[in-house]
């Protein structure tokens, strides 16, 4: 590996630019990581353990800029998931592909089809009885957040599922309106009876919100991270939601702190780790918030601008599904 920057390289500032904790913890993955043999078959190196902190004071947004960053994808997923939706039929309408390959490598195991994403993706659009089949998930992330299933006592020993299960997202809103002071601000993804019926189970898993002096802190753990190309859409989305949830409850955003399990990277990632670690961070992405809507489930991707930010160029890479 050449002409590496390292954080002691960069030009003296007045602050250490944020992206740096990102840089370092790849640097020392790639050099020093455990070499493992992963579900995907790939390859990666790992090291368990690592956090990431970040400052939303004055509407900073953690934003790489040693690559750019497709913020308002991953806006539009984290909307997806408030609306506990699980099925890809409205990411493909807005042309998010991200969760495409799940159901599409499944379709095409079931099928012994070689079909082409765009392809699928266009049935999965304009077939509603094709999406039905083939595009549900799975009870992942957004069912989890807003309907965790709930069974009650149906007499002579059985058990029948509630209509409406848990709204963890409404709960925890109230609660930091209510009782800010509490510990038990949780939204939690890990349904141990479901995961086996998830396309994927939740990798950022937990997320607990923390209110000090009028600001509102949010702390995820995710148990699995792919750090050259999961965690940049993973860090966006923990700050957007602490920003919305700040907005909903009056609070004014504090940190957003990132926690990783299993932190990774692809053995096939070679020419990305290299090519952004040769690069060095700058600029500073802004977020504003074009309304305040009446509740949290009505954000619409309208109301997000971004403002100041000017990445470096994309870095492409392949996903292990």
């Amino acid at each position: 590996m050449t002409d590496i920057l390292t954080a002691d390289s960069a030009a003296p500032t007045t602050a250490r630019h944020w992206e740096w904790q990102y840089l370092d913890l790849m640097r020392r993955i790639w050099e020093e990581g455990d070499e493992r043999v992963d579900r995907t078959g790939v390859g990666t190196r790992s090291v368990f353990g690592a956090t990431i902190r970040f400052d939303l004071a004055g509407g900073a947004m953690p934003l790489l800029t040693t690559k750019r960053v497709y913020w308002k994808t991953a806006t539009r997923e984290l909307l997806w998931f408030l609306t506990g939706d699980t099925n890809i039929r409205s990411l493909c309408t807005q042309g998010v592909e991200i969760w495409t390959d799940w159901p599409l490598d499944r379709y095409r195991r079931d099928n012994g089809e070689a079909i082409e994403r765009a392809e699928f993706s266009r049935r999965i659009v304009e077939d509603a009885a094709f999406a039905d089949r083939w595009g549900d998930l799975g009870p992942v992330y957004g069912k989890q957040w807003v309907d965790w299933p709930v069974y009650e006592e149906a007499g002579e020993g059985l058990y029948r599922k509630r209509a409406a299960g848990v709204n963890q997202v409404a709960q925890v809103i109230e609660s930091l309106k209510n009782n800010p002071g509490s510990r038990r601000h949780i939204i939690e993804g890990w349904n141990v009876a479901e995961l086996d019926s998830m396309a994927l189970p939740p990798c950022h898993k937990s997320y607990q919100f923390h209110v000090a002096d009028g600001r509102l802190s949010c702390a995820l753990y995710q148990r699995s991270c792919d750090l050259g190309l999961g965690f940049a859409f993973n860090m966006w989305s923990l700050a957007l939601l602490t920003r919305m949830f700040a907005q909903q409850c009056d609070l004014e955003p504090g940190e957003a702190v990132w926690m990783g399990g299993d932190v990774h990277l692809y053995l096939n990632h070679a020419a990305l780790v290299e090519e952004q670690l040769s690069r060095r961070p700058e600029g500073e992405a802004r977020l504003v918030i074009a309304r305040r809507p009446d509740s949290i489930f009505d954000y619409r991707i309208e109301d997000f601008g971004v403002t100041g930010y000017a990445p470096q160029a994309h870095i492409a890479a392949p996903v292990a599904v």
